[in-house]
């Protein structure tokens, strides 16, 4: 999910519509473009997606970051971003593209479930606290779901979708991620030590289970007795945890679940 500059809004393509703008699109095997969508894509995975993923596949975080992923750090970009590595075939499929179609389909990540959407977050230089989600109507040229008759809500899509969850979770992470529009590395880069531990705790959500009960973490950090049994286990309320140990660790945000000792 993007962080998309108000003064740059008109800029971008699509249509944008209102939270009660209603935009057609039905997906389903009859078309004739059907899974062409799922080819030569630069998909972008947030640490939610990588977990529902990994663990539809049966792998650990970190098994699905050096099989499937391409971690990429765009120009004046803070943090790295996650890509889904495509087939190394001519059409450059999606990994998960069978002749039946998406064998993860359960599992798929936000953007797909999205599509023909995309979001973002509404920012300006003034006030960096805006959160105003926004969506854009962006199917591909040759989609011929844009054609069919049914009439939708950018909400009914998401609960169609079953993508509601998914959205939340994906706004959280924009949140987190805005907060790297200032450089927080200092001279160590963001491959340093700070970074790789920023990544670790944010993408790969089972090296950071480890790295929480194995290490000396819990002698640095007082973190209440329940919620350490639920990250044992629970591997959303850990993600959750990482993003506010992210905060106080490069930013300095106080939280309630974690506190210097």
């Amino acid at each position: 999910m993007k962080s998309i500059d108000i003064k740059k809004l008109d800029e971008l393509p699509g249509s944008q519509l209102a939270e009660n703008d209603t935009f057609s699109f039905r997906c389903h095997p009859d078309l004739t473009c059907f899974n062409q969508c799922c080819r030569n894509l630069n998909l972008y995975l947030y640490p939610y997606d990588v977990i529902r993923l990994k663990n539809h596949l049966h792998i650990t975080s970190d098994q699905f970051l050096d099989s499937f992923v391409d971690i990429v750090l765009r120009p004046e970009n803070h943090f790295p971003s996650v890509l889904l590595k495509m087939s190394e075939n001519e059409e450059r499929t999606c990994p998960y593209l069978t002749v039946k179609g998406c064998s993860v389909y359960l599992d798929r990540p936000d953007s797909c479930r999205t599509f023909p959407l995309e979001q973002g977050i509404l920012s300006s230089d003034e006030n960096r606290k805006t959160k105003k989600l926004i969506h854009f109507f962006r199917p591909p040229d040759f989609c011929l779901g844009q054609h069919e008759h049914q009439q939708l809500t950018p909400h009914e899509w998401a609960i169609d979708q079953d993508a509601v969850e998914y959205n939340k979770m994906t706004a959280e992470w924009a949140q987190i991620k805005k907060l790297f529009q200032d450089d927080p590395w200092g001279k160590e880069g963001p491959d340093g030590k700070q970074g790789k531990m920023a990544f670790m705790s944010t993408y790969n959500i089972d090296e950071f289970r480890n790295f929480v009960f194995q290490s000396s973490f819990l002698k640095r950090y007082k973190v209440k007795a329940q919620l350490l049994k639920q990250i044992q286990k629970d591997d959303v309320r850990l993600m959750k945890f990482g993003f506010s140990w992210v905060k106080l660790y490069l930013f300095g945000i106080k939280s309630k679940q974690i506190q210097i000792r």
